[in-house]
């Protein structure tokens, strides 16, 4: 594998990673001290870390050093899911049709039950 496809694995990775946990450049340069220019180098793919700051992100981010540099399924994107019990869940619900509201719920739910729902899961987390 070329160097380029090394620093494009990266980038995609490293801007996953961030995306899900609403993490941005400001964040990871302020939360680790990094170099302005060589984060924003990092996600766009033009310049790869070293592994120090491999290592660094990949504590930062609760997750393994392999995860921002192998392309571990070359086909497709990384799970949207930071876990297989989430994944489950949400592949349960999806092949159950009486819970298909919760997908759905934009188009065939008013406002009023969205609302309710939303009410139910914040209570479930602990949120009044």
């Amino acid at each position: 594998m070329s160097e380029e496809d090394y620093k494009k694995i990266f980038s995609r990775q490293l801007n996953y990673y961030m995306s899900i946990t609403g993490k941005t450049q400001s964040d990871i340069i302020n939360d680790l001290g990094f170099n302005k220019s060589a984060v924003s180098t990092w996600c766009n793919g033009t310049r790869l870390p070293r592994m120090d700051k491999v290592d660094a992100l990949a504590k930062y981010f609760g997750i393994n050093r392999s995860d921002l540099i192998e392309n571990k399924n070359e086909l497709s994107e990384p799970s949207y899911y930071l876990n297989d019990d989430a994944r489950d869940m949400a592949q349960f619900l999806y092949d159950n049709p009486e819970y298909k509201v919760l997908f759905d719920a934009s188009r065939k739910v008013k406002k009023e039950d969205i609302e309710i729902v939303k009410i139910m899961l914040d209570k479930f987390k602990g949120k009044d």
